[in-house]
């Protein structure tokens, strides 16, 4: 039976991404780690994609070199940051909170409470009041930002 549900999630894994170089190697590399979506909903440029890496092989990625490299290169042709619509964070669902601004699940979650009991962020200094939020990583993502 778990044979057949990771089977089944493989699949629907693999359709749901564009075919290309490195595809077979991110899905494997990603997912041993958290859900493929998350990768596939960063935008980055190759440096930022660089670093995204080598902080997913110090908390424990598995993969050979040639598969995180061809990884790398798969996210960096398919999800490139030039493609990147700015976040409205009153609508940002917690994947796209931590992926688009780099925060922690945690603060994510903190976000969407802290949304849903105060209303809609205005703006950044709104964002900031977050219990937990680490401002920097705000302020260092906030022209991809609309509230």
């Amino acid at each position: 039976m778990r044979g057949s549900v990771l089977f089944l999630f493989a699949s629907l894994a693999w359709a749901q991404f564009p075919d290309g170089p490195g595809k077979a190697e991110m899905l494997k590399v990603c997912s041993g780690c958290h859900e493929v979506e998350r990768s596939a909903s960063m935008h980055q440029d190759r440096d930022a994609w660089k670093t995204t890496f080598a902080k997913m092989i110090a908390l424990g990625a598995k993969g050979s070199e040639q598969e995180m490299s061809a990884a790398l290169e798969y996210l960096a042709a398919t999800f490139p940051a030039d493609e990147v619509p700015r976040l409205n964070v009153n609508k940002a669902t917690a994947i796209e909170l931590e992926s688009r601004l780099s925060l922690k699940r945690s603060e994510a979650a903190a976000v969407i409470q802290y949304r849903e009991k105060h209303g809609p962020f205005k703006s950044i200094a709104d964002l900031k009041k977050v219990p937990g939020i680490d401002a920097a990583k705000i302020e260092a993502k906030k022209d991809r930002l609309i509230f």
